[in-house]
């Protein structure tokens, strides 16, 4: 699947980058253009696969917005003609979809994102569709506010919003800096291989995956899910099947990008490895079971080539937002909020005294 990816704030930009090198490194493919775009100009140095483009200078300075998100929103509504004219050239006729990758929780992403989002439908004809980072409960009140009110306009501006709860991917024990680097890794890896399925790649499958499957697992909007498990391999194929099996289940159960979200409207199951050690059995045997345990009938399959001794299995859901975990989350949003709208208050009142002048 051809895509062009567009990172917009610290995060959309940190994961846009993993993404583009990821796919370069493999020799996929599949990212055909990739832009970050930021109003923190320092973030944006580090970068090394994706072009770059500063936003807000005129307001900011190039010191971003502090997790301001309407802030965000105002700049990136103020500079979205700078930003289309920087994607003249790298969104070309070959990207079959444009993903806007941001963390949901900041300033810069959270707040622009959508907006970038608003525009590009206006003027591509692919899908676009949003790959948006949502905060862990430990990462402040802010953060969950904003990240509320982000993803509620991002599910009503993107074709579908492919959600990664950092808490879903966090090694316990890891410091602040080593999880976001643990997050980024696999999710790199994880959507990059989404995104590579169907591309030129070693071995012929059975039944490959290509994009149209991708682009009809997402069609029906919403919020989108993605999970991966592997296991070695035993070089028969016919001694694979409760392999695939298990990491079909794995995938799904423990090793989602938004974990207990198993109910949706569509689902993929992508079987990764070399052809000749995946069973056909064994994967016809977890597309069943997956389509049971979905409750959807719209449930797809089929096999990645790929030159590896492990066999893994993506899957991705769409339509996912009946989950435990989105409603506890927008729980969290709604309650930042209203603690951010009780502590809005006016301070300086309780020193209010008619015999003291202010100083201005």
């Amino acid at each position: 699947m051809k895509v062009a990816l567009i990172g917009v704030g610290q995060a959309g930009g940190k994961v846009t980058e993993r993404l583009t090198r990821f796919d370069a490194e493999m020799g996929f493919g599949a990212v055909q253009g990739a832009l970050a775009i930021n109003s923190a100009e320092p973030d944006l140095e580090s970068l090394e696969f994706a072009d770059t483009e500063l936003i807000g200078a005129d307001r900011v300075n190039g010191h971003g917005v502090g997790g301001d998100n309407e802030l965000g929103t105002e700049i990136m509504q103020s500079d979205i003609e700078q930003v289309l004219g920087a994607l003249d050239g790298r969104v070309t006729s070959k990207a079959e979809a444009i993903f806007v990758v941001a963390g949901l929780g900041g300033g810069t992403g959270s707040g622009g994102a959508p907006v970038l989002v608003h525009h590009l439908q206006r003027v591509y004809d692919v899908p676009v569709y949003a790959l948006g980072v949502l905060p862990g409960r430990n990462e402040g009140s802010l953060y969950q506010a904003n990240a509320g009110r982000s993803l509620k306009t991002l599910l009503r501006e993107a074709d579908a919003t492919l959600l990664i709860d950092n808490d879903a991917w966090h090694e316990q024990g890891e410091s602040v800096e080593g999880a976001f680097e643990t997050i980024n890794e696999k999710i790199a890896r994880r959507v990059g291989l989404l995104f590579a399925s169907g591309e030129a790649v070693e071995g012929v499958g059975e039944s490959v995956v290509d994009s149209s499957e991708v682009i009809n697992t997402l069609r029906s909007g919403g919020v989108a899910t993605l999970g991966y498990a592997s296991a070695v391999a035993a070089e028969e194929s016919a001694e694979n099947i409760n392999t695939v099996m298990t990491v079909a289940r794995q995938a799904l159960l423990t090793g989602t990008s938004l974990p207990d979200a198993t109910t949706a409207d569509s689902a993929l199951l992508v079987v990764a490895g070399d052809p000749d050690r995946i069973p056909r059995k064994g994967v016809e045997k977890s597309r069943k079971w997956l389509e049971d345990e979905t409750e959807s009938m719209q449930v797809r399959g089929g096999d990645f080539p790929l030159e590896s001794d492990r066999l893994g299995a993506l899957v991705l859901l769409g339509g996912a937002e009946r989950s435990d975990r989105i409603e506890r989350f927008m729980e969290r949003a709604k309650e930042a909020k209203r603690a951010q709208e009780r502590d809005d208050t006016d301070h300086a009142e309780a020193f209010a005294d008619d015999r003291l002048e202010n100083l201005f």
